[in-house]
């Protein structure tokens, strides 16, 4: 007969990673955790972060760990547009918004480059995915495309065009959400000849 797991077990097994805070609200002790990374069972990836040991890893681990250390965090720019499969990028670094008065998160690994955002700019366009069982947020594949506009002396002009084009090409946006994103944005002007070559 097929034993039961733990309810620690249960929890890592029903999402890709999970906090010590998520393990104590469900009656779990931060000793029980300590005792079961030393068994092999659980692998702590952060500070508070654990994982289970068989999980295989995946191309979204980064995010993960850092969507369950800052869960009010947006991902934007280069890891969005990594997400959405629109750059050729391949950034080393996890692409974050926060708000404006924010501070910037202490996490040891993986490397967070962190943006601020304030207004429309932060609260606009943010979408929810469900990966292995954990939720991350991401912004738009419009407002990406408009973001990179915005912050284009930070990651080149012409990944923002890149990204414009491929985004237009694979049908992800309308001309009708790049201009709402590009108003939010306050980049019309700068997006506006771009957006008349794609017609």
């Amino acid at each position: 007969m097929k034993k039961n797991p733990s309810p620690v077990m249960a929890l890592a097994h029903s999402r890709a990673t999970f906090s010590a805070s998520d393990a104590v609200a469900l009656g779990i002790s931060r000793v029980t955790l300590s005792r079961l990374v030393e068994r092999g069972e659980l692998s702590r990836v952060a500070r508070g972060i654990y994982t289970s040991t068989k999980r295989q890893p995946t191309e979204f681990d980064g995010m993960l760990e850092v969507a369950a250390q800052v869960p009010s965090g947006v991902f934007c720019l280069l890891t969005a547009l990594r997400f959405h499969r629109l750059t050729t990028q391949s950034p080393f670094e996890i692409w974050m918004a926060i708000p404006g008065k924010a501070r910037v998160p202490n996490i040891d690994y993986p490397p967070v480059r962190v943006v601020w955002y304030s207004g429309d700019v932060l609260s606009e366009g943010i979408e929810s995915h469900l990966i292995e069982g954990q939720s991350i947020r991401v912004y738009s594949v419009a407002k990406t495309v408009a973001d990179c506009f915005k912050y284009r002396n930070k990651i080149g002009i012409d990944v923002a065009i890149e990204a414009l084009q491929d985004a237009w090409k694979k049908q992800a946006v309308t001309m009708s959400e790049l201009h709402r994103f590009a108003k939010i944005c306050r980049v019309e002007k700068i997006i506006r000849p771009y957006l008349e070559f794609l017609v």
